[in-house]
């Protein structure tokens, strides 16, 4: 599936360009038309849904989608990933460095 936006720009340039924004509800309706959304810009989606409705489940997607695409990944990382998530709302610098680690340790960059 292609999506176009008709301003000849590619659709994915338009919804990093909301996603630098943070333009949540333009993010919504952007990825919702996208064939595929990286982790990576997954995991930067909930950074800004961490204080409005439906962070729980975007959470819990992105964690079952780490769990399935990291290479590596044991029981533990996904215990700490989920501990990072559910800090995220209080603690965002924190739980985003402590994201990125258990990423970089199973072999995702971020």
């Amino acid at each position: 599936m292609f999506v176009t936006t008709g301003t000849g720009i590619p659709p994915y340039v338009i919804f990093r360009q909301a996603l630098d924004a943070g333009d949540l509800p333009r993010i919504r309706s952007l990825a919702a038309a996208m064939p595929h959304i990286s982790l990576q810009d997954a995991l930067r989606i909930c950074l800004l849904m961490r204080d409005h409705d439906g962070y729980d489940r975007a959470a819990v997607r992105w964690l079952g989608r780490f769990a399935l695409e990291a290479g590596n990944v044991t029981i533990e990382d996904v215990q700490a990933a989920a501990a990072a998530l559910d800090a995220l709302p209080d603690r965002p610098d924190a739980a985003m460095e402590r994201l990125a680690a258990v990423c970089a340790r199973c072999g995702l960059a971020q």
